[in-house]
């Protein structure tokens, strides 16, 4: 079962092919450049190294959100396309559940932030129980000050330390140092971006279960309104 995946959700977009559990391709580029102009040539460059055309994806999946607003549209846009063209099926995968399993089997929490502007993240936190990456704080908008408070109420903050993963992280490492002191420990650069291959990894699990979106209703998970609804009360 191959699945193409695309993320878009910040501005390191990258795209991957698996098959079952096996990585056949993934590319990613962190420039500032649309992804309305590098997605689709990152798609065919794929294609091509992987010796595949669109016809031999059995499925597609998009990173859905939290994010970017305007790469998650495209994103989301794209994926559609591909599965009306090729009548295939279209999975969506949290951003940050993704983001997430990039971490496999790591013993610390885990705190993807992503940078929401107007002093804001989008964050959630994660915690690897047996084969699974549990949820422990669910998806969010919020002052990063804010969410450190609730990760350091939470019983297991003193002896677990969490892992700050994501450009949020990185906006806000002062703040998140002062907080967490010695509990504060920040990934790796390769591992400081989403990534499309744990998109299409989840989604693989989500395609054997059944769990298929419906391509047309399917909307971005935004978390909070745009700045233009906010202004406009829409």
């Amino acid at each position: 079962m191959k699945v193409l995946a695309l993320e878009t959700a910040t501005t390191a977009g990258s795209i991957a092919i698996v098959n079952d559990e096996e990585l056949i391709a993934e590319v990613k580029v962190n420039i500032n450049i649309a992804h309305a102009e590098r997605l689709m040539p990152s798609v065919d460059y794929l294609l091509n190294a992987a010796r595949l055309s669109i016809t031999d994806i059995d499925a597609f999946a998009v990173s859905i959100g939290p994010g970017s607003f305007t790469g998650l549209r495209i994103g989301l846009s794209t994926a559609k396309g591909f599965s009306y063209a090729t009548n295939k099926p279209l999975i969506s995968v949290p951003t940050l559940d993704a983001f997430a399993r990039t971490l496999p089997f790591c013993r610390h929490l885990i705190c993807p932030m992503l940078d929401a502007r107007r002093n804001e993240v989008y964050a959630g936190l994660y915690k690897w129980e047996g084969n699974a990456c549990k949820k422990v704080i669910p998806e969010t908008a919020v002052n990063p000050e804010d969410f450190l408070k609730k990760i350091k109420e939470l019983d297991c903050s003193q002896a677990c330390p969490a892992v700050f993963m994501g450009n949020g992280a990185e906006i806000y490492k002062k703040i998140i140092t002062d907080a967490m002191k010695n509990n504060a420990i920040f990934a790796p650069a390769s591992k400081m971006s989403p990534s499309a291959s744990s998109v299409a990894e989840i989604a693989v699990e989500k395609l054997k279960q059944g769990l298929i979106a419906d391509t047309a209703s399917l909307t971005p998970f935004y978390i909070r309104k745009s700045e233009a609804e906010r202004k406009f009360k829409i």
